[in-house]
């Protein structure tokens, strides 16, 4: 697939210009903690996406299933990526040019991944320098039951490393290593891994794929099935750059009110407002993640 990072942007400026995408403007923030400095957006409004949600909460309580990608808003519609996968801006964007990666038929988004996700994903991720990520589940930062793969560009800031942890993946295990960061207070399992730019997205997919299965057992979870879907047996939170893959198994959504996404392990957070910033200071971002995750 060619020319996606062109419909990306012709797809942004439409859908902007016709009321489709409701962009969340944010505050940047920068928190130094445990020998990094963590991004965290403060967000200025959720007018648009609070009123969406609680439509889908009355639906929802009143027994109808809610589904808004089936069908999936056209205006939205980035472009076909597989005969599995589609590719749709993300209707409440906070980072520009965020990406959705979703299953042309209901998968759960308590399944676990399959190879098929790993191609759709690592097709996306290969036309620019990119973070995909998965929230398996509601405790892992999931507001949508119908599985979705996420891509945003690198960097996630405006200023300092591609993400805000790679001072500390400096000090991880070897690469195509199952390890850990030693700094990270939390389960977890990572791996550093060599990137070939001229390796096909499949050859790379089913790389990630073994790799994945490893990750998730190190935790002691159980790894995918290669014939079908599986349910995660915990959930969790799952990232991917070019050069390395993060797992961590989740306790709970929530520090405090503050609701924690897989991004939040890239050490990029989102608040609702000044007050959770103060909370989010006071107590320290990384313990704020080791309280979401599980003992390490």
């Amino acid at each position: 697939m060619t020319g996606l990072w062109e419909k990306i942007v012709a797809t942004t400026e439409k859908a902007l210009l016709i009321g489709s995408q409701f962009p969340l403007p944010t505050d940047c923030k920068f928190i130094e903690d445990s020998s990094m400095r963590f991004f965290v957006r403060v967000l200025s409004s959720l007018h648009h996406k609070d009123r969406d949600l609680q439509k889908q909460r009355e639906a929802e309580a009143s027994g109808k299933k809610v589904n808004p990608f089936m069908p999936y808003d056209k205006d939205l519609f980035v472009s076909d990526i597989s005969d599995t996968h589609v590719a749709l801006l993300n209707k409440f964007n906070v980072v520009e040019n965020h990406l959705l990666i979703i299953t042309r038929h209901f998968e759960s988004q308590e399944t676990l991944l399959t190879l098929r996700d790993f191609e759709a994903l690592l097709t996306c991720m290969a036309e620019y320098r990119s973070l995909g990520f998965y929230n398996g589940g509601r405790e892992a930062g999931a507001s949508q039951p119908h599985k979705h793969l996420q891509v945003v560009p690198l960097p996630l800031a405006h200023e300092g490393p591609e993400t805000p942890i790679d001072p500390l993946i400096e000090e991880a295990d070897p690469k195509s290593a199952v390890g850990t960061v030693p700094r990270f207070p939390f389960l977890h399992s990572f791996v550093r891994l060599d990137h070939d730019v001229n390796a096909s997205p499949l050859r790379n997919a089913e790389e990630r794929f073994e790799l994945y299965g490893r990750m998730l057992a190190n935790v002691g979870m159980q790894p995918p099935d290669s014939i079908c879907a599986r349910t995660q047996s915990k959930p969790y939170c799952f990232l991917a750059t070019p050069t390395w893959m993060l797992l961590v198994p989740r306790s709970n959504e929530f520090f405090d009110s503050i609701s924690i996404n897989s991004l939040g392990f890239a050490g990029a957070l989102l608040v609702r407002d000044n007050k959770q910033l103060e909370l989010l200071r006071s107590f320290g971002p990384m313990a704020a993640l080791k309280s979401v995750a599980l003992p390490r």
